[in-house]
């Protein structure tokens, strides 16, 4: 929860934004939108308040079309049923391709800060709560204290409003001294509130308009959207462009009921419901109850619906038509934003490729990897291919663990700690719980056992500024070494995804980052697996340990052939048996079934 929070409030950064980008597009198709449809339009923001709740992450747009287009292009049989019912039985002749030695770490610690912050936003919800129980409260005495309409020629006009309005459903009139405006409130069993002073100095158009207003309330269902504002409102209680938002909505809502009393009334008298407005002006006000909804309002707010009345005309079909355009369009702009106030966007797990592309396939592997979360990624570098299951969880950020020694290796090699001739480091005589650990080593061995004290030697070596140097020369995941100096890539800060090591590998074999060759060769050598007469296999597994629990595996590597080269990456998560050796089991079972590697 304590990340939750700091993820929350950089999502709120985006929908402050988000505000700006509704309130401007609102302003340039001012002409364009109905009253109505610029009420409706809030109706999308508080869709994108919710958002950030929801516990998975959003796709986007193109993420959609490729999906789409993946459909379409679909074999209804071939390589991917062959694939899955092949996957059944899994062989496990691989699970000894290099040792899978790892060490358990601690549960990550809870950012102090974050649980600050959430105590302090559960402490505004609850403050938020308390003043609309009190509210409440009020509200449920001056119910109480209200009495039925007795005035008959208000009851007479009530009545015929209602006919006019074709609203056949029973909603309850009441008199009370305790209001200045005219209120309907009510989520199940909606009652209408009006002040003695009103029906005291009754005139029947006034009083005719003051209730269409209210009944228009009814028939929008717009205490739903009192509801609504309100949870937002208490949720969102530190965010002043939320509150500026939510009193917005509320003046639109009326000046949508206003025009909607409009479209009833003939030409002539769109100057008398007006001039009702400006009469009893002094003698309404804001409702002080959140959940109603009612006629009046500050003077500001009067002004302005005012003056939609005086230019208010009957839509023509054309202006209908580019107000439902303009309509949609907004609708379209805001719900494509959706994704980037997801929390689970904001917390940047997640790489952001271009997943859209015309060489990229997808296959239903799932059967490979039975009761694990997980993606498998590959490469076809002859003919420029991508081929992916689950792309959720292939562009998720996990912490790399021992995959990151060959890039630790690399790094070690380039700046002559350890040479490809020379690459020896003593062991320094501590016990470590893995009898090939307890031993001088050199990069080949430290890289086959998979050696955390050998590695950690070299970075001692290389000092954090230079490592974060050569992470960002090279773009390694999220490229955070926040974390302990000697753990940083072990279910710490250092994150990178399925897709970011098959790209890290396809530049390494391409020397991309401008290395020595000879150092990129002496990182080759130690991750080579075995040869036969398909080609050759290099690859390097990893397992998060945490809490003595095999968390996240990590097979990845690439096959030579004598025609291709191919890229790969398999990582899985569960809450334990999730090592390095499974992850290397699936691989070599899709990898077989596809007839990549025998």
């Amino acid at each position: 929860m304590a990340d939750f929070m700091i993820r929350f409030l950089i999502c709120n950064v985006f929908i402050s934004g988000i505000i700006g980008i509704l309130l401007i597009t609102k302003r340039i198709f001012k002409k364009s939108l109905s009253s109505r449809m610029q009420y409706n339009l809030w109706f999308l923001l508080l869709v994108l308040l919710i958002v950030p709740f929801i516990p998975f992450r959003l796709i986007g747009f193109p993420q959609i079309f490729s999906w789409l287009g993946y459909l379409r292009s679909s074999p209804a049989s071939g390589t991917g049923t062959a694939m899955g019912e092949a996957a059944e039985t899994i062989p496990t002749g691989n699970a000894d391709l290099m040792n899978d030695f790892t060490l358990s770490v601690n549960s990550k610690a809870a950012s102090i800060a974050g649980y600050i912050l959430l105590g302090i936003w559960i402490a505004g919800i609850l403050a938020m709560i308390i003043l609309i129980v009190k509210s409440f409260l009020r509200l449920r005495s001056l119910e109480k204290s209200a009495l039925p309409i007795q005035n008959k020629k208000v009851r007479r006009l009530y009545h015929h409003c209602l006919i006019e309005m074709k609203i056949h459903s029973r909603i309850p009139v009441y008199s009370t001294a305790f209001l200045k405006s005219p209120i309907i409130t009510g989520l199940l069993k909606p009652c209408i509130y009006l002040p003695i002073h009103l029906i005291s100095d009754y005139n029947e158009s006034d009083m005719r308009y003051m209730l269409l207003h209210e009944l228009q309330h009814y028939k929008h269902h717009d205490a739903i959207g009192s509801f609504l504002m309100n949870l937002a409102g208490v949720v969102y209680w530190f965010n002043p462009l939320v509150w500026y938002a939510l009193k917005e909505m509320r003046d639109d809502r009326e000046v949508a009921c206003d025009t909607s009393v409009l479209k009833m009334l003939e030409e002539e008298d769109y100057a008398d419901y007006g001039n009702t407005l400006i009469n009893f002006a002094e003698k309404v006000s804001l409702t002080p109850f959140p959940f109603t909804a009612g006629l009046g309002g500050n003077m500001k707010q009067m002004k302005r619906r005012i003056i939609n009345i005086a230019s208010y005309e009957n839509p023509t079909f054309m202006k209908r038509l580019k107000g439902m355009t303009a309509f949609m369009l907004t609708a379209v702009l805001l719900l494509g934003l959706t994704p980037f106030i997801s929390t689970y966007a904001a917390d940047g797990s997640h790489y952001q490729w271009n997943a859209s592309a015309e060489n990229i396939s997808y296959a239903d592997l799932s059967t490979y990897f039975g009761k694990y979360e997980g993606s498998f990624v590959l490469y076809d570098l002859e003919n420029d291919t991508w081929s992916i299951h689950d792309m959720e969880h292939a562009t998720l950020r996990v912490a790399p663990n021992s995959t990151y020694k060959i890039y630790d290796a690399l790094f070690g090699l380039e700046e002559n700690i350890i040479t490809p001739k020379n690459s020896f480091i003593a062991w320094n005589g501590e016990s470590y719980p893995f009898k090939a650990w307890n031993a001088d080593q050199t990069l080949p061995t430290a890289m086959n056992s998979s050696v955390n004290w050998y590695f950690q030697a070299v970075d001692k070596q290389l000092g954090a500024s230079e490592i974060y140097s050569y992470l960002h020369k090279i773009g390694y995941g999220n490229e955070n070494m926040s974390g302990d100096f000697s753990t940083y890539w072990m279910e710490s800060s250092l994150e990178i995804s399925p897709i970011e090591q098959v790209e890290l590998l396809t530049r390494l074999q391409n020397n991309c980052f401008d290395f020595a060759p000879k150092n990129i060769n002496a990182v080759k050598d130690a991750i080579r697996l075995s040869s036969n007469d398909t080609g050759t296999i290099y690859g390097k597994t990893g397992t998060g340990r945490v809490d003595g629990k095999d968390v996240n595996g990590w097979f990845i590597g690439y096959i030579e052939t004598a025609n291709n080269t191919y890229f790969f990456a398999v990582n899985i998560g569960a809450d334990s048996d999730a090592a390095g050796s499974v992850a290397a089991e699936i691989t070599m079972s899709i990898l077989s079934d596809l007839q990549i590697w025998k």
